[in-house]
């Protein structure tokens, strides 16, 4: 088992995970990567997608907006546009987002905002597919 570092999450409505744990893997827009104790400084903004965190046997699955991963000596903070524990996050929410992706596709007026539109939308759909719905 990996040696545990300081992890903190932290949305706008609050602070919602402030602990050592294990090992949080993290939906960066870059793709998924994971942190492990003593890992080089880092920082990479995040897309829509699931961070799993390990603590001991126990894991966490928490889906984010987006936001910022900042991983240093100290340990890895995330700074989350919103972030709902997985459990918690309610299905016809996450279709009201899939929905509200799907219009920004179809009323992109440029070649640039339909591409993130569309990685937008695929990114929700990884979510619902996480999420089982």
């Amino acid at each position: 088992m990996a040696d545990p570092f300081q992890f903190e999450l932290v949305a706008p409505e609050k602070l919602l995970i402030s602990e050592p744990v294990n090992e949080v893997v993290i939906p960066g827009s870059e793709g998924y990567f994971t942190v492990l104790k003593g890992h080089a400084s880092y920082m990479s903004t995040m897309r829509p997608g699931v961070v799993e965190v390990a603590r001991g046997n126990a894991r966490d699955r928490i889906f984010v907006r987006g936001g910022f991963a900042d991983v240093n000596v100290e340990g890895l903070t995330i700074l989350a546009e919103q972030a709902i524990p997985l459990e918690e996050l309610d299905a016809a929410t996450l279709a009201q987002e899939v929905q509200n992706a799907q219009e920004d596709v179809n009323d992109a007026k440029d070649a640039e905002t339909k591409a993130a539109a569309e990685l937008r939308l695929h990114q929700l759909k990884e979510v619902q597919t996480a999420k089982g719905g």
